[in-house]
């Protein structure tokens, strides 16, 4: 038996079926806030790019956009340009309609200001929303998630407990012929030959070490004779010293599965299985890279507390010790410290699971409850 789910025309399958809308470029965030405080029931996209930045900043925002408007757990999609910018409107459309869902554009330049504009976007937004509404889950295979993998405000706890957890989640979904994603190419700095060593085959490991060597070298480029402490001031207060030693822990949440690939940033995998996705270790940029790449729904761990969620995708958020849990009760949907207590991290996986089959099949995560919804477009160049 699988889950219930939102069958999409391309095949996927969402565990969620929301109604987004989206501005192509920052200037137009103001039409995609109107339009969310007249409709609640809509999910708003807003970010900063768009315009203003280098020919690979531009790809990758197009790519993560579009990436984003294509998740499975969006039912349809309306997006709001200025047009002057450089991302424009009916471009992310044209290429977003190949899964088939519906999709309209509005440019404000063309509907005669904001305004007008706005009055346009709510009566389209009416229509999606009641067809979505219609819509009903259907069951479906595990096959058709991708799982994603996060952890931040991690602890020295993180590792041993919160991590490892969800490394049996990991491995459960891949044996059901689903999908993982791991990120954050910074947290993996120092076990490149560990995880090359889990590669399909020697290509793909090769892969999996220039990746991180080359994230290695920027980061000392950068930051000199602190590379090694490319930490935050949480993650040294609960406990860490240094990269490889978070990066040890980090890497326990993909479990033991073989890694099937390395993507770039946001784009989709084309394997089933374990693969690894190339982007920052900041939380944020990471999770709307892999929500970008098709994810339907993120795991996160912390040690020391973070309540983010993410607009399209439920966060499930694991904490690494129980005085975390009983100190954030509201942001924290499972408490991995009862590890610490005895319970064996193979039984404390398979609460995991139970709760991710939940999640799935429609029961709200905290941040879901609490509508923490953050998002940030990873960019490598300078604004201009």
């Amino acid at each position: 038996m699988g889950f219930m789910g939102f069958q999409r025309p391309d095949g996927s399958v969402g565990v969620r079926n929301y109604v987004v809308v989206m501005s192509s470029v920052s200037c137009a965030n103001g039409v995609v806030n109107a339009l969310s405080r007249a409709i609640p029931e809509v999910k708003p996209i807003t970010h900063t790019e768009g315009c203003g930045r280098g020919i690979a900043d531009i790809a990758i925002s197009t790519r993560t956009l579009v990436g984003l408007g294509k998740n499975p757990n969006v039912a349809a999609i309306l997006i709001i340009g200025l047009g002057c910018e450089f991302i424009k409107a009916p471009g992310l459309a044209e290429q977003i309609k190949a899964t088939g869902k519906p999709v309209e554009y509005l440019v404000i330049q063309e509907n005669q200001g904001t305004v007008k504009t706005t009055r346009n976007a709510i009566e389209i937004c009416k229509k999606f929303l009641a067809d979505a509404n219609a819509m009903k889950r259907v069951e479906c295979g595990w096959d058709k998630l991708i799982l994603g993998l996060e952890c931040g405000g991690s602890d020295a706890l993180s590792g041993v407990t919160a991590n490892p957890v969800i490394g049996v989640l990991a491995d459960w979904l891949v044996a059901q012929g689903g999908s993982v994603i791991l990120s954050e190419t910074t947290e993996m700095i120092g076990t490149e030959n560990i995880l090359a060593r889990r590669a399909i085959d020697k290509a793909t490991g090769d892969k999996v070490k220039s990746l991180i060597q080359r994230q290695e070298k920027l980061t000392k480029d950068i930051l000199g004779p602190l590379a090694g402490l490319v930490v935050s001031p949480g993650n040294i207060e609960g406990g860490l010293s240094t990269i490889q030693e978070k990066a040890l822990g980090c890497i326990i949440k993909a479990g033991t599965s073989p890694i099937q690939e390395v993507v770039e940033y946001s784009v989709v995998p084309s394997k089933k299985g374990l693969v690894i996705m190339d982007s920052p270790g900041s939380d944020i940029f990471s999770l709307t890279g892999m929500a970008a790449s098709g994810a339907q729904i993120t795991v996160f761990s912390t040690g020391r507390g973070t309540p983010a969620g993410f607009p399209i995708m439920p966060v499930i958020k694991i904490s690494s010790n129980t005085e975390l849990f009983r100190k954030m009760e509201d942001d924290i949907d499972l408490d991995a410290g009862v590890v610490l207590e005895g319970k064996r991290i193979e039984d404390a996986g398979k609460d995991l699971i139970a709760l991710f089959q939940q999640v799935v099949n429609g029961m709200q995560t905290r941040a879901e409850i609490n509508q923490q919804d953050v998002l940030a477009i990873h960019t490598v160049g300078p604004a201009f």
